[in-house]
């Protein structure tokens, strides 16, 4: 991806340098959360819900010159999602958009919807409308989830920043109010849908992301959908696939919904919720 002399956002907010803070009590939503992008990763996060009432430990911490180009690399790719849907927002919905904020920050720290690790992956807390996300998380992504390379990345941003767009238009708080008189897995059901549709609004983003896109970037974004499919991580588990107990959708069907937003670039065609087939 050509970031070079992109403009990094100022929506970020970087907890990094901060000590490390101890675990904050949740509820069942944080938790819901924590298990949900956790799995995201492919990590297990049992741990981390054991130790989120830990004690604070008082020790700045580090920034490693690693760490410093990711948080680069992240402005500038935020910064890539404000200007596409400041732009989209308008000429698609006739309506102003209020990009998020990012918080980047290593170690552990909290949210209103819960804890926060390098364990548990990328995510949206529509309670504070941030994304929040662990700077050494790109390394995970590629070593751990063979999802190489600079747009893979820049597609998991994107994607955290579609649940965004999603809270913006009402979908978050509508689907959540569905999911709390439904069964667990109708419940996971209507969770798919949301992801699927997050991923084909990524799609849209990376279509119109005008002059930066390189030989390769879509297929690598491809990639990564195809990793973090329910069905990909089950098997890397060890396990057999269970569909009714999916939450973010099949490799498949992650990558098409990406595909879709990519080709035709329009936010109407990401409605996973009235689609008869995923």
């Amino acid at each position: 991806m050509k970031l070079r002399g992109i403009r990094g956002s100022r929506n970020i907010e970087d907890r990094r340098r901060q000590s490390r803070g101890g675990g904050a009590k949740i509820g069942g939503l944080g938790v819901l959360v924590i298990l949900a992008v956790g799995y995201f990763a492919g990590i297990d996060v049992s741990g981390l819900l054991q130790g989120l009432d830990a004690p604070a430990q008082n020790a700045p911490q580090q920034v490693s010159a690693e760490q410093e180009k990711a948080a680069q690399f992240s402005a500038q790719v935020l910064a890539t999602t404000e200007t596409v849907w400041g732009k989209e927002f308008p000429a698609q919905l006739g309506r102003t958009y209020e990009p998020p904020k990012m918080v980047l920050f290593s170690g552990q720290t909290a949210s209103p919807c819960g804890g926060a690790s390098g364990a548990t992956g990328p995510f949206y807390c529509p309670a504070d409308e941030k994304a929040y996300l662990h700077t050494e998380f790109f390394e995970t992504l590629s070593r751990s989830l063979g999802a190489g390379g600079d747009f893979a990345a820049a597609y998991v941003i994107a994607h955290e920043v579609a649940h965004h767009v999603q809270q913006e238009l009402g979908i978050l708080g509508e689907v959540n109010k569905r999911r709390q008189t439904a069964s667990e897995t109708q419940a996971n059901a209507l969770t798919v849908r949301l992801e699927l549709q997050a991923d084909c609004l990524s799609g849209v983003w990376a279509r119109n992301v005008d002059g930066l896109l390189e030989p390769g970037d879509i297929e690598e974004a491809l990639n990564a959908a195809r990793k973090i499919g329910d069905d990909h991580l089950q098997r890397r588990a060890g396990r057999v696939p269970q569909p009714h107990t999916f939450t973010h959708g099949t490799s498949a069907q992650r990558s098409r919904w990406f595909a879709r937003g990519y080709n035709g670039g329009e936010m109407r065609d990401c409605d996973t919720f009235s689609a008869q087939k995923l």
